[in-house]
């Protein structure tokens, strides 16, 4: 120690400055061994304390779960008609495009629908250029009919005023005739006149009376087939429209029945078109339960097709980790399978818990409650692009860490 304190002094006097640091250090090399000890587990110790400070200041702007696995869609393929399988043209793990053929149906029964719906059509078009005909007919005999009542009125008002005049005229005649009887009676009292002459004028007399009752008939008669006339016309005016109407509505009918044939028609062509089940997106398939000689029913579930096309992640972070997450935020995810780390952003966020999405949700209500820090799922999208993204699948383990600051 007198040793160090007098190189000290030296130092002092020499005017030499030393850095602390190496000053430190040359402690170290000359303390001993309980002094080495001590400065070395006060370094590790510092060592640790800024290593711990410098992991919590970046830490703290992540979030990061390892319960979250890749998710995708996978659909159910099944079949849209009945039938029994003749082919399948699928294994299990097999990549197929959209359109590709999976599973053939025997197409006999039907076929055999198509024909009869193709006969049911011809049949309603049939029966639709029947009725149409009858209409045509219907329509132009109404009109017949009407004209044929309006010029018999026409008719029968004109011999009406034939048989006026003619009327008139026997009466001008009778009134001529009487009063000549008159006179010739009047002379007759006198003898003037023989009465020859007298019973010639009473006979014309009784003929001319004669002729205007006659007359009167006649016109009665005019009358009367007037009368007769326009109740024809308006019989005819008035059912022509109806029969027209009725007509009208057996053509929509038969209208009505056609369409109705022709849908029959298409649903039998399509129902033929449904024996080839195919696969309506890409993707890889799976589950397959089907086999030749199978029966299946509509919608029942023949394999699964999973689109790998669009995957994502679903992440469940607990409540207390959503705090700052949103939105938008940058994501790196892990992949555990293939062990690379993946680019995404946070898409959105569940609309309940997962323990509200389960078959049996817990029910606090009934006085059993235990406060437990529940999980919410957050959907976490995939840049495109990235290297081996085809070999993702969903339900592969993942670990993603969301920067939320």
């Amino acid at each position: 120690m007198a040793e160090q304190q007098s190189e000290e002094m030296r130092r002092q006097r020499n005017g030499e400055a030393r850095p602390r640091r190496q000053e430190v250090l040359d402690k170290a090399v000359t303390a001993g061994p309980k002094d080495r000890k001590r400065l070395l587990i006060a370094a590790g110790v510092a060592v640790v304390a800024i290593a711990a400070l410098l992991w919590w200041l970046h830490a703290r702007k992540f979030e990061d779960t390892d319960d979250a696995q890749v998710d995708g869609y996978i659909s159910a393929v099944s079949s849209r008609v009945p039938g029994t399988v003749v082919s399948v043209l699928v294994q299990d793990n097999q990549t197929v495009k959209p359109g590709d053929a999976l599973v053939e149906l025997d197409p006999t029964d039907l076929e055999v629908a198509a024909a009869q719906a193709r006969a049911a059509v011809a049949q309603a078009e049939a029966a639709v250029a029947a009725v149409q005909q009858n209409a045509s007919t219907t329509e132009t005999s109404n009109r017949t009919a009407v004209r044929t009542a309006q010029d018999e009125v026409t008719n029968a008002r004109a011999d009406l005023e034939a048989a006026q005049r003619e009327f008139d005229q026997a009466e001008a005649n009778d009134r001529f005739a009487q009063q000549q009887k008159q006179r010739a009676a009047l002379l007759l009292a006198t003898n003037t006149v023989p009465q020859q002459e007298y019973d010639q004028r009473s006979a014309a007399a009784d003929v001319s009376r004669a002729a205007v009752e006659a007359a009167r008939k006649h016109v009665e008669q005019r009358v009367a087939k007037v009368q007769q006339a326009q109740a024809r016309f308006g019989e005819a005016r008035e059912n022509a429209p109806r029969q027209l109407v009725a007509r009208e509505a057996g053509v929509s009918v038969r209208q009505a029945n056609l369409e109705l044939a022709r849908a029959q028609l298409r649903q039998a062509q399509l129902n033929l078109g449904y024996a080839k089940v195919t696969a309506p997106v890409a993707g890889i398939i799976g589950k397959r339960s089907v086999n030749v000689g199978d029966r299946v029913q509509p919608g029942q579930q023949l394999m699964s097709l999973t689109q790998n096309g669009e995957l994502w992640v679903t992440a469940n972070f607990r409540e207390t980790q959503v705090e700052r997450m949103k939105p938008g935020q940058a994501v790196s995810v892990h992949v555990d399978a293939l062990e690379r780390d993946y680019d995404g952003s946070v898409e959105s966020f569940a609309g309940a818990t997962g323990s509200r999405f389960s078959l049996l949700p817990p029910e606090n209500a009934t006085g059993n409650y235990v406060k437990v820090v529940q999980r919410l799922p957050v959907r976490i999208g995939l840049k495109p692009g990235q290297p081996d993204m085809e070999r993702l699948r969903p339900g592969m383990s993942a670990e993603p860490k969301v920067r939320v600051r």
